[in-house]
């Protein structure tokens, strides 16, 4: 299989040029399950975008710290995006800002939480089984400030999450999202904590770093994801 990787991660600091970016992530992540498929990073919130899309077997969105309420162009072109692959119900999957973007693209409602931030090691758990993903508890890391408050017309509310009910949904066989990151390592969110601290409240800082003595399951949420894939492209 082939699968597109959206970048819509805007970090351009000195901390984000330290570590692996998004695309190497979530190849990283995927290929660790299907090492035999490709990964072809697009840096959508540069303005590239794929132009051929009936190449590609799946689409990933992936997080970001812009918000999906930004009024920059490649935000408008992504929900465009969005909902041309929703049409043509190809296989399509969306991790945080992803989510987000998916649900607000297809008529679905995004705002601020109200906890304020999500950060760190967070419990989720599956509320409705679907052919890909069996029910059960997990943690995965977060990082969010927004959330989905309601969600696009068809979708079914599949996985709760820490301060979040709407943790993830499906819109039949070909969407697939979560409010959380499966791409995420633990040195990854470790080193993020402590170059946000200054920035974020004293408690939030705290609390993310209390959370990360409960490791996430971001292997087995990416097996989730390339079943997701396999179903998609099955059900044809």
């Amino acid at each position: 299989m082939r699968i597109a990787i959206l970048m819509a991660n805007t970090d351009e600091s000195s901390f984000a040029d330290q570590h692996p970016k998004d695309g190497e992530k979530w190849t990283t992540l995927l290929a660790n399950q299907r090492p035999d498929w490709d990964y072809v990073a697009f840096s959508v919130k540069d303005g590239d975008f794929p132009q051929e899309l009936e190449v590609f077997d799946g689409f990933v969105i992936t997080g970001s710290p812009a918000s999906v309420h930004d009024d920059d162009a490649w935000v408008g072109q992504l929900s465009d995006l969005i909902r041309t692959l929703h049409a043509q119900k190809a296989p399509l999957f969306g991790a945080c800002f992803g989510h987000q973007a998916i649900a607000k693209a297809l008529g679905g409602k995004v705002e601020a939480n109200p906890g304020g931030w999500v950060f760190g090691s967070t419990q989720m758990g599956i509320s409705t089984p679907s052919p890909w993903v069996e029910a059960q508890r997990f943690r995965l890391y977060g990082a969010h400030i927004e959330q989905v408050t309601q969600m696009p017309e068809g979708a079914t509310n599949i996985m709760t999450s820490e301060g979040c009910p709407i943790g993830g949904f499906r819109i039949d066989d070909h969407v697939f999202t979560t409010q959380n990151h499966p791409e995420m390592t633990p040195d990854f969110i470790a080193a993020l904590i402590d170059e946000l601290e200054g920035e974020k409240p004293a408690e939030v800082i705290a609390r993310a770093r209390t959370s990360l003595a409960q490791p996430a399951d971001g292997p087995q949420f990416a097996e989730w994801i390339v079943r997701f894939f396999e179903h998609a492209n099955a059900q044809g």
